[in-house]
């Protein structure tokens, strides 16, 4: 069959994704595919693209391991043993479990389309089981590490201007006294930004899915103190945070904002935007929180994830009964004299 003229097709996403190698057939339905993701599961563009991207390297294995342009018959016959062989690959190219488990999801989630659509049935990917990814512990601050984080004093030394340290500050505030996503915090636009009276944020999380938190006093007024220094007038429509040319704030400034604190402050390489979310919900827990209202303040989907705090947090007291209890410096069963 031969191969599709597909190369280029307007997306929902507004990019150009296509599906090179692949018969006509099988790449109309991918971009039909691609287009539900969006208008009926409503995923993120991102989220879309990654999909996108992960059936684009499904294709082209299978373009090679059968010597010809797969179309939607070829998809539909493959067995357990050809799956295997493409994860095989993947893994010889240097690919981790959880790139790999996310891969398999974009290409079983185009399976299940294919079923779904009476197209085709794709009955090995159900054969094949899902690699396993060891799950590490999240690693907060310690909470007087987190809280000079979210100082402005602790960048005075920076050559950069004064506004511009405020907003990183005002940024950190939000990440570690509201739990936002680094994402979350960049999307708040400038007339919900909460300061003054207004001490709550309705923030877009992962999934599209909407969730209200509250913002205590010091984060408004960290980031009422950066309004006061921007030199831009800010659009209410706008990004409440913009960068020093005033357009939208990139998330690599946060980064490389923190990445110099490192050094200032004595800080480990787990020290980014994102530990400053996972101190947020260790520090609630150790003083008392609900697990399940934590939960709703991060916007996890399911309870499991959140319940990883848990471990921290018992990690923690085990480590300072380790350091500090006279028994944890002696054998638990000493010998007995002779």
């Amino acid at each position: 069959m031969p191969p599709s003229s597909l190369q280029s097709v307007d997306t929902p996403t507004g990019d150009a994704l296509a599906f090179p190698g692949a018969a006509s057939d099988l790449a109309t339905v991918g971009l039909e595919w691609l287009g539900r993701l969006v208008g009926e599961r409503r995923m993120s563009p991102h989220t879309v693209e990654a999909y996108a991207r992960d059936l684009r390297q499904f294709i082209a294995f299978m373009a090679d391991h059968f010597g010809q342009p797969p179309d939607l018959a070829c998809f539909a016959d493959m067995t357990p043993a050809d799956i295997r062989a493409f994860m095989a690959r993947r893994r010889a190219d240097g690919v981790e479990s959880r790139s790999l488990l996310r891969m398999m999801a974009g290409v079983r989630s185009f399976a299940r389309h294919l079923e779904r659509t009476g197209r085709a049935k794709a009955a090995a990917f159900s054969a094949i089981r899902a690699p396993k990814i060891a799950r590490t512990l999240p690693k907060p601050l310690m909470a007087e590490a987190a809280r000079a984080v979210a100082r402005q004093e602790s960048r005075s030394g920076e050559a950069r201007p004064p506004w511009a340290l405020a907003r990183d500050a005002a940024v950190f505030s939000l990440l570690y006294g509201a739990g936002l996503r680094i994402s979350e915090a960049l999307s708040i636009r400038r007339r919900d930004a909460p300061v003054g009276d207004r001490d709550g944020l309705t923030v877009l999380g992962k999934g599209s899915k909407m969730r209200s938190v509250p913002v205590i006093g010091p984060v408004r007024a960290a980031i009422q103190d950066y309004l006061d220094q921007c030199p831009y007038v800010l659009a209410p429509e706008g990004p409440l945070f913009v960068g020093e040319k005033g357009g939208p704030l990139s998330p690599r400034i946060i980064q490389l904002a923190i990445e110099r604190l490192r050094g200032v402050l004595g800080l480990p390489d787990s020290a980014t935007p994102h530990a400053l979310r996972h101190s947020f919900a260790t520090h609630l827990l150790a003083r008392g929180g609900d697990l399940r209202s934590i939960q709703e303040l991060l916007g996890h989907a399911s309870l499991s994830t959140t319940q990883l705090y848990t471990a921290v947090d018992s990690a923690r007291l085990l480590e300072a009964w380790r350091g500090a209890h006279p028994r944890a410096q002696a054998p638990l069963n000493p010998p007995r004299r002779a």
